[in-house]
């Protein structure tokens, strides 16, 4: 019995770790000189980021944790 409440335990978990992670949307993408940038949307703030950021932020980051600083609309 106790197997079972573990079980539903971590999926409770699991699927609150989702619920709070951030929603990431890529608004553009750029890839000039061997170099890629995305202007990317998270909680109603854009960013510019490379790669790297864009892989940390689908992980779970957030842009505070990554120090970025919001993208500038031209």
């Amino acid at each position: 019995m106790s197997t079972a409440v573990n079980s539903q335990n971590s999926k409770r978990a699991a699927v609150r770790k989702a619920l709070d992670r951030h929603k990431i949307y890529i608004t553009a993408q750029s890839f000039s000189g061997g170099a890629y940038s995305a202007r990317v949307l998270v909680d109603g703030e854009a960013y510019w980021v490379d790669e790297f950021r864009l892989s940390q932020l689908q992980q779970g980051l957030s842009p505070a944790e990554l120090e970025l600083t919001p993208a500038i609309d031209d």
